[in-house]
């Protein structure tokens, strides 16, 4: 059963993919598409180069203004990348709460820092994942480095819809 924050996140995802119509890196038009769920790290691909992007979704009030914190994914592999000088690009995308308009903001590798990621604490002793750890991004931190991609209202999202490692939905 998909819960709603998954709903949201796919929504984000698609969005990107539709309305961001060049690649960061390779500026080939129409190349941006979905990486299956779970995908450690990265959310959409470019099927010419590879370049590879995370994409991150939540509600604003004005679908302009992000949220000073934006929950992240387990800490131990973003720690690692870090310590490596590895960082993925981030799409944070933004819907009203009524999901009737939306905003799609950019932040390159090469503008972040280690000030963005904030470890959480880890799950307690009694939690199903005991001992996992995750991390915020901190969006106040990064906020000047956040670059303002396109804004829209939602409409109907397109039947195709390319998912890598997944087959088409009909």
């Amino acid at each position: 059963m998909v819960t709603a924050k998954q709903e949201l996140g796919a929504l984000g995802e698609r969005l990107v993919v539709q309305h961001c119509p060049a690649c960061p890196k390779c500026k080939q038009r129409r190349t941006l598409g979905r990486l299956t769920t779970n995908f450690k790290c990265a959310d959409i691909i470019c099927d010419f180069c590879g370049y590879l992007a995370q994409v991150k979704t939540s509600t604003s009030t004005d679908g302009r203004t992000p949220p000073k914190r934006l929950l992240g994914a387990a800490w131990g592999p973003q720690r690692k990348r870090m310590d490596a000088g590895i960082y993925f690009p981030l799409f944070v995308v933004l819907v009203t709460p009524k999901q009737d308009r939306f905003s799609i903001h950019y932040l390159p590798a090469d503008l972040q820092s280690e000030d963005l990621f904030l470890p959480r604490e880890p799950l307690s002793v009694n939690a199903r994942r005991a001992g996992w750890q995750g991390f915020n991004y901190d969006l106040e931190a990064a906020q000047k480095r956040l670059i303002f991609v396109t804004e829209g209202t939602l409409r109907p999202l397109r039947k195709k819809d390319i998912v890598y490692g997944l087959e088409p939905d009909d």
